[in-house]
């Protein structure tokens, strides 16, 4: 049996052509890896850097990024070719459920940034295009340390940033390679710069050496003593010098703070009451200092935030106000002027810990807390309870937190 072989019209042949000169029409060259729980470690931990786009299929907005992550992953591997420096990867998070858990993912999608298995906390928030993703990731390969060619160079530091000044015999060398490490995953925080060889010479008496120049022109610098060639301590002390144990919330950080995934402790104070900052600032290093990483250590301008102290039935009036965002709901701190009683920070920080404070939010007080003859109040109030201090400053059960307010304002 005779086939007939039917030749396209001009018009088909046409858009043929267009598609083709378009990229359309034939299969994509992305290098996508699919993370899963057996794969994910490997592939992050020898990755200098990962863009990971976490998605779900369900969800229209991932649908739509997966041809632009795509695409962006083919320009950007065209400019480096070598797999081991950047890696384009995905996670279902329907069907890698532990994974999103592992790393807070809330939305969908979101892009993540991993530099040598550890992850940004900076997401990437630019435009969800080609161009606009390939130039990120050029961004991510600009060498963080700034090479300094005459110690001149550092009377001309800009004192109102974070500083970490490095001196090395050789830029090939181990201890230079672990400062360039750390560098590249604290590069938003801090400051990095470092001299070589026969500039660096008279400041290397003792041999290479790690300086970090605090904020203000007359704060004492501060030496690093450990180990250069040690990833783990190099990186630990320029992390506790780049981040501060307390930090600002702005609108334009706030998204930022809260993907770091746990509650804010927040002073909310009038921006020249720098007296309360301070007192704030001393407590926390002397009381909760264990609890970072349990709780993020905040101050907010009064002003900025009156919204927020709406909420909980204050305002700029009654600054300085401590309060705990747990992402849930605000619970208020009674007096400021407690701050200094031993342990009541600490006290109130541990009584989110335990759940207490969400108790009491819905129930009142805990009937535990009654003393001596005050059972049978703390057996009405379990009954019938009345509004808490919490209830009353934000008696909805409505998710409140610092930023929920209009998303335009962020």
């Amino acid at each position: 049996m005779n086939q007939l072989a039917v030749s396209p019209s001009p018009d088909i042949r046409f858009v043929t052509v267009i598609l083709l000169a378009m990229g359309l029409s034939t299969p994509g060259k992305a290098e996508i890896t699919s993370l899963d729980a057996g794969n994910i470690d490997e592939i992050l931990n020898n990755a200098g850097v990962a863009l990971v786009n976490f998605y779900a299929d369900w969800c229209r907005f991932s649908q739509m990024l997966h041809p632009i992550f795509e695409e962006a992953s083919n320009t950007v591997r065209e400019e480096f070719p070598d797999t081991s420096q950047v890696v384009f990867a995905r996670v279902d998070c329907d069907q890698h459920s532990d994974i999103a858990q592992r790393y807070r993912i809330t939305k969908y999608p979101t892009l993540k940034l991993f530099r040598n298995g550890m992850m940004m906390k900076r997401e990437y928030r630019g435009q969800r295009s080609v161009a606009a993703i390939a130039d990120f990731i050029r961004q991510q390969q600009v060498d963080p340390v700034k090479e300094i060619h005459s110690l001149e160079e550092i009377n001309a530091l800009d004192r109102s940033k974070r500083n970490i000044i490095a001196y090395f015999e050789t830029k090939d060398s181990d201890n230079y390679h672990t400062y360039e490490k750390v560098a590249n995953i604290l590069r938003d925080d801090c400051t990095f710069l470092a001299a070589f060889g026969a500039v660096s010479e008279p400041e290397r008496i003792s041999g290479d050496n790690i300086i970090y120049k605090p904020v203000g022109e007359n704060v004492p610098d501060m030496v690093y003593l450990s180990s250069l060639t040690n990833f783990d301590l190099t990186y630990t002390w320029a992390q506790d010098k780049c981040v501060p144990l307390v930090r600002e919330i702005t609108f334009e950080n706030g998204e930022e703070l809260t993907e770091e995934g746990i509650p804010f402790l927040i002073l909310f104070h009038a921006k020249e009451d720098t007296n309360s900052l301070e007192r704030f600032q001393h407590e926390v290093a002397r009381q909760l200092i264990g609890e970072k990483g349990s709780i993020n250590f905040l101050h907010a301008d009064c002003d900025k935030f009156r919204h927020p102290l709406l909420h909980i039935q204050k305002t700029p009036a009654d600054c300085p106000v401590i309060a705990i965002d747990s992402f849930r709901h605000m619970y208020v701190f009674p007096d400021f002027q407690d701050l200094g009683i031993p342990g009541r920070l600490k006290q109130f920080v541990l009584d989110l810990h335990s759940g207490k404070l969400h108790r009491e939010f819905h129930h009142g007080p805990d009937p535990t807390d009654s003393t001596p003859g005050q059972e049978e109040t703390a057996k009405e109030v379990a009954s019938n309870p009345p509004e808490s201090s919490f209830q009353k400053l934000a008696p909805s059960e409505t998710r409140y937190t610092i930023l929920s307010r209009d998303r335009d304002e962020l």
